[in-house]
């Protein structure tokens, strides 16, 4: 560990600023189509601190190690903004509200200053005064990371060769019609019931990052809707003679797998999420009474700048007017200003949204910097705060009276700037953490997160337009799982039209994970996101397991494995080519008519064969570092 530098070591340069951005714009709409396709993203830190080491040499420039630290610190910046906003935001496409481009990037802005800001008094006690009783896994490997890199960047070349084959693939699917997507077939005897299998790099990087114990438990709650719930549902349902609720036309005995998944399994793969979620947070509630005890506590003794002592750069924050200016300005900003939730509210709906936003927003600020220290930003329970938002303004809502479709709108937005908050503060907890391992100056590392969310904000909101007017929000293309259960959850509130039953069994299924000791966040994903996605996250993670075999296993993000450098630059060659994609559907360039799965043969062993060369890719760039 290192807390203390020479005070000429360069750290706040151009060249560290400009990186950073470029790089937070790549992996902020990277993961912002990663999230929208699977509900998942990966952190930036690691591939941005590579990333940054091996564009300096490649340019010939001459970068410090703090230099790299600034840059990777402000690319992070996009992560937490995606993570908040896909998961809201669609829901209004799916209402046909489209928002303004502008207020999307304005509600990205607004929860990333929000998370900031509350974050700063807690920097000290979390990160120096916890430091070893809080890991903050993340951050601790991305300073290893840094530390191996800066001296040698012969790993680096597999991130950039990863978004090679990860666009190029992506790009080849989507131009090429006659090349099949995905394959699925029936499963003998069961009625109705497919395996299924998709070719995407990108959901194979992220069974690799993942690794092999938590992509097991995705695919498991997906196998248990394709081949139990499915087939359950179909064998019931063949005998009736009328629709059965909640569909009110169609005999179940007519509908194909896929519909009945839509119909029926998709609310107890909601109600799995929903009460995932909420058990997420709860078990957090120890935690969550000691950080807001450490807000005041921080505040009252001068956890941040301008108490009047010296302090060294290691251990210097923004100033403490910033932090109560920042905090009080977004509030208000989210009342006065009309335009900023969406729908058209009065002053008094408008500023019980303000009011959610500061109280909900410092709240989960406080409980996501302290969960993260322990399990790190990819367990980070985003969906369940925006949840738990969500669930507090709208019984609101419903008692004022105010049901209709501009209040559903408000309701979701004020969610939108809470998840930002919320992923921000773990975002930014991590990269503190890196920095107070290699002596880096705390202000200076939030100054440059607020340079990189000030352009974030706005990739993340195009991307998330582009992609809503290429394709529907909600659709096998852009399946966008959390936004979707986010605006069940409200119409459920609002207007009581939840099948109870449906959402209440997913409830219990996620309760049965927490017993059996497996995570119920990520089995409920595995129940409510269709079992192709999560088979290709498995394949990855079982290429993990094969690369590790008679090896040391790394944790997920750990060092500078050129096997993760390998997936995430799948995860984001295919996320920008995704874009891309959208843009041609967008302009009319191409069409998206086709059906994106197969079910014949031959199609079938070209996705495999797919998967196969791909895995191969992984596993080479996983062992080459042991064969130099």
């Amino acid at each position: 560990m290192s807390t203390q530098r020479h005070a000429a070591i360069a750290e706040f340069t151009l060249k560290a600023v400009i990186t950073g951005v470029v790089l937070g714009i790549v992996f902020g709409a990277a993961n912002a189509y990663l999230g929208l396709r699977v509900g998942l993203t990966v952190s930036a830190s690691i591939p941005a601190a590579v990333m940054t080491v091996a564009l300096f040499k490649l340019f010939g420039l001459r970068g410090t190690i703090l230099e790299a630290n600034l840059s990777q610190t402000v690319a992070s910046a996009s992560t937490s903004l995606a993570s908040g906003t896909i998961f809201t935001i669609p829901a209004l496409f799916m209402w046909n509200m489209v928002p303004p481009f502008l207020q999307v990037a304005v509600l990205c802005y607004l929860g990333a200053v929000l998370g900031l800001a509350a974050m700063i008094p807690l920097r000290r006690m979390l990160i120096v005064e916890a430091h070893k009783e809080l890991p903050f896994p993340e951050g601790t490997a991305c300073a290893e990371v840094l530390r191996a890199t800066t001296g040698s960047s012969a790993a680096s070349r597999w991130i950039f060769i990863g978004i090679a084959v990860g666009a190029g693939v992506k790009l080849l699917l989507s131009m090429v019609f006659a090349l099949p997507t995905s394959v699925h077939g029936p499963v003998p005897i069961l009625p109705k019931a497919e395996l299924a299998l998709e070719l995407a790099p990108a959901l194979l990087g992220v069974g690799f990052i993942l690794g092999y114990r938590q992509s097991g438990v995705l695919v498991a709650g997906s196998l248990l809707s394709a081949i139990v719930f499915t087939p359950l549902i179909a064998w019931v349902g063949d005998g009736l003679a009328s629709p059965l609720s909640p569909e009110p036309e169609r005999l179940i005995s007519s509908m194909t797998a896929r519909e009945i998944w839509s119909r029926y399994v998709r609310y107890i793969g909601a109600g799995a999420v929903a009460a995932g979620g909420i058990i997420t947070v709860l078990r957090g509630l120890p935690t969550m009474v000691g950080a807001l005890v450490a807000v005041g506590r921080g505040l009252r003794q001068g956890g941040v700048e301008g108490s009047g002592r010296e302090t060294s750069d290691t251990d210097r924050d923004l100033p403490s007017w910033f932090v109560i200016a920042a905090i009080v300005s977004v509030v208000l900003i989210a009342w006065a200003v009309p335009g900023v939730f969406a729908g058209s509210m009065g002053p008094v709906p408008r500023a019980i949204c303000a009011a959610g936003v500061g109280v909900f927003g410092i709240l989960f600020v406080a409980v996501a910097a302290r969960i993260v220290g322990i399990v790190g930003v990819s367990s980070q329970p985003t969906s369940g705060i925006a949840l738990i938002t969500l669930l507090g303004v709208a019984s609101i809502f419903a008692a004022a009276g105010w049901t209709d479709a501009d209040a559903r709108a408000a309701v979701l937005t004020v969610g939108t700037i809470v998840a930002v908050a919320a992923s921000k503060a773990g975002d930014i907890s991590q990269d503190l953490k890196t920095g107070f391992l290699v002596g880096a100056t705390p202000a200076r590392q939030q100054f440059g997160q607020l340079i990189g969310a000030s352009f974030a904000c706005w990739a993340v909101a195009a991307t998330v337009i582009l992609l809503g007017s290429a394709y529907t929000f909600g659709s096998q293309d852009i399946p966008a799982p959390q936004a979707t259960l986010m605006k069940t959850i409200i119409e459920g509130v609002l207007a009581g039209a939840l099948p109870w039953g449906l959402v209440l069994s997913g409830g219990g299924l996620a309760v049965g994970a927490l017993l059996t000791g497996v995570s119920p966040l990520a089995f409920a994903i595995g129940v409510y996101l269709p079992l192709a996605t999560m088979a290709a996250i498995y394949v990855g993670g079982c290429v993990r397991a094969v690369s590790e075999r008679g090896g040391v296993a790394r944790a997920a993000g750990a060092g500078a494995d050129p096997g993760i450098l390998a997936a995430s630059g799948l995860v984001a060659g295919e996320g920008l080519a995704g874009v891309l994609v959208a843009g041609f559907v967008a302009a009319g360039l191409i069409s998206r008519s086709r059906e994106p799965y197969v079910d014949g043969l031959a199609g079938g062993i070209g996705v495999v064969v797919a998967v196969l060369a791909l895995c191969a890719f992984l596993l080479r760039a996983a062992r080459s570092d042991r064969r130099r």
